[in-house]
């Protein structure tokens, strides 16, 4: 028996999330990830101090290691934040020309979530969470989430 309120069976499956806590998973993602977010850098022609502190603060040394050879698993926080940022490139290539979609990161945004700084100050001051905001703004542009 269906009551009043119980929603109708969907014709969708469920989305299971990949579970970053479970290694394996993480190993399977790390060395492209860290592709991505190599070409994504130099597609947003990012200094490597922005770079490093994109990925949390990682030291010159491990960043031109990390660069030179990907195999490696990352830890979550570093996965989650590469994830946001090869989000937001897509989201931007869906958006905008490609030469567009490179620049709008440097480019002055008087959004008031960014305060007249550009998306890119805003990611490299907040962290993990700025760069949460931005994915889930441009997300939100282009129509999806």
């Amino acid at each position: 028996m269906q009551h009043a309120y119980a929603y109708p069976k969907s014709r969708f499956e469920p989305v299971v999330p990949v579970d970053l806590n479970a290694r394996g998973e993480r190993e399977r993602l790390s060395r492209s990830a860290l592709k991505g977010f190599f070409r994504l850098a130099a597609a947003w022609k990012l200094r490597d101090d922005e770079a490093r502190e994109l990925l949390g603060g990682l030291s010159s040394s491990a960043f031109y290691e990390w660069k030179k050879q990907p195999d490696r698993v990352l830890e979550v926080d570093r996965i989650t934040r590469i994830s946001y940022l090869l989000g937001i490139y897509k989201s931007l290539h869906i958006l905008y020309g490609d030469k567009l979609a490179d620049e709008w990161v440097a480019l002055p945004n008087k959004n008031v979530i960014f305060g007249g700084r550009t998306p890119l100050a805003f990611m490299l001051a907040g962290g993990l969470l700025a760069m949460q905001t931005v994915r889930k703004l441009v997300d939100a542009r282009r129509g999806g989430l």
